[in-house]
Parts: C-alpha cells; sequence; structure tokens
C-alpha cells in the first residue's frame, strides 16, 4: 500500500468525478506532495462528475472516510491515509456511490499497514 498525497487522484465510482484533495498537514511529504492524514479526504468538492438527470444528482461532495486510514504511521497524532482510501459521496443516492484511489499520487513510499 502506499501512501496518498496532495498529488493523489480520488474519483468517484464514475471515474470522471475528480476529488479536490486539501492537505491538513505540511509536515511530511513525498516529492513535495503533503501526506493526506486523518479524515482529509472527507468533505472536499467532486468535480466533472457525469451522473446526471431529472432525479439524479452528480457526486459534488465526498462523506466520510470508511476505510484506508494506517494503523501505524501517524502524522501529528493523524493516521496517514494509504491508497486504500474510501468512502461515500453525495451523488444519487447518497452514500451508496463511493470514491476512492486511482493514483496515490507518489510510487516512492509504500507499507504494509
Amino acid at each position: 500500500m502506499k501512501f496518498i498525497t496532495a498529488a493523489a487522484i480520488l474519483s468517484c465510482d464514475h471515474k470522471t468525478g475528480t476529488v479536490m484533495n486539501i492537505p491538513s498537514q505540511q509536515f511530511v511529504t513525498v516529492n513535495g506532495a503533503p501526506i493526506l492524514v486523518g479524515n482529509d479526504p472527507m468533505l472536499k468538492p467532486i468535480g466533472g462528475c457525469p451522473n446526471a438527470g431529472p432525479t439524479i444528482k452528480p457526486c459534488t461532495l465526498t462523506l466520510t472516510v470508511e476505510a484506508g486510514k494506517s494503523k501505524l504511521v501517524f502524522i501529528n497524532g493523524k493516521p496517514a491515509c494509504m491508497d486504500t482510501i474510501s468512502g461515500g459521496t453525495d451523488g444519487t443516492p447518497p452514500m451508496v456511490t463511493k470514491y476512492s484511489v486511482t493514483f496515490s499520487g507518489q510510487i516512492l513510499v509504500d507499507t504494509d499497514t
């Protein structure tokens, strides 16, 4: 598993919806990009989701982080986010459509957990 950075690509299940990464820490970086920690992927804007229609809302916001936080590596007291991070979006229906990592943002640093 790889740590994900601010350069990571997180997408909704519809594949073209891309999450805007906003890191909460700047101390630990890989290739100059801060590693995401804790709930960094939560409540972030999603742009470009094609899922739209008269009664269908596209994914525009990430919701909870359901999985993918390190159990061993902490930065400033918060668990590092791994490339297995995933959670729900606000798309129709909310929390059924998920977001996940397409690219970790780096290829240098990984861990077993």
